[in-house]
């Protein structure tokens, strides 16, 4: 892991949202840096900027500065239609609620993000959506349109399908906030176990302590800072720290 560039980089990171003359700063600076197969999770009270992290290195928002560095580059300089393609290819989410296409039954909704990108799906990357869909114990319903899915099932469709282009990093925000606890842990373990396999990095926004606390490092954001900075293991904590 050493030897590989790191997924995400944040320097000095902050976000200030203006309305008129009132202006709510909600990242205040924030360091923190994602490595290749690391499943990191982000807690923090409602309001202290977890989402709002969680959108600008997904680039789906900009910060008001600071930088930010996917795969090495400096996305500060990608037009939208550049930060799409960037989003396509290299960045898989995952939300509270599920998003599946209720037209389209599971195999459909899963390849839909390579059918958006190039059309029809290779024989290749539909196999490999099937064997992921075979490890989250889907395989015995890819015919099946979500209103014929629990809840749990959904939630690991909507796993897979952000796992269909291989992305390098998978960004989890609130995945399973709609669940019950039981259904919660099952759906987090899916998580767990792709990362340990496929080897695809996770960023999970949580509420749940308890789920935090099983991934292999745990980010504390407190009124848009880092507080605290943990890790498992040998792994070294470098977020509460600049970045050189």
């Amino acid at each position: 892991m050493a030897d590989t560039i790191p997924v995400i980089i944040t320097k000095d990171l902050k976000k200030t949202y203006c309305n008129g003359p009132v202006e709510t700063p909600v990242l205040k600076g924030i360091n923190m840096q994602v490595d290749a197969g690391e499943f990191l999770s982000i807690v923090g009270p409602s309001g202290s900027g977890k989402t709002t992290l969680l959108n600008i290195i997904g680039a789906l928002d900009r910060p008001t500065s600071g930088l930010v560095l996917v795969n090495g580059q400096d996305i500060s300089s990608l037009d939208d239609s550049e930060l799409a393609v960037l989003r396509g290819e290299t960045i898989g989410f995952i939300f509270q609620s599920h998003y599946l296409l209720e037209e389209f039954n599971v195999l459909e909704n899963v390849l839909m993000p390579i059918t958006i990108r190039r059309g029809a799906a290779t024989k290749a990357e539909e196999e490999w959506v099937k064997y992921i869909l075979n490890r989250v114990g889907m395989s015995e319903r890819l015919t099946y349109k979500p209103n014929q899915l629990s809840g749990g099932q959904a939630q690991r469709v909507a796993i897979v399908r952000a796992l269909a282009n291989k992305p390098k990093l998978i960004l989890a925000d609130e995945p399973t906030g709609n669940l019950d606890t039981k259904t919660g842990q099952a759906v987090f373990q899916v998580m767990l176990d792709l990362n340990a396999e496929v080897g695809t990095a996770f960023v999970l926004v949580t509420h749940d302590e308890r789920l935090a606390q099983q991934a292999e490092c745990t980010l504390h954001l407190v009124d848009g800072q880092v507080v605290d900075d943990t890790c498992k293991g040998e792994r070294k904590p470098v977020r509460v720290q600049m970045i050189s």
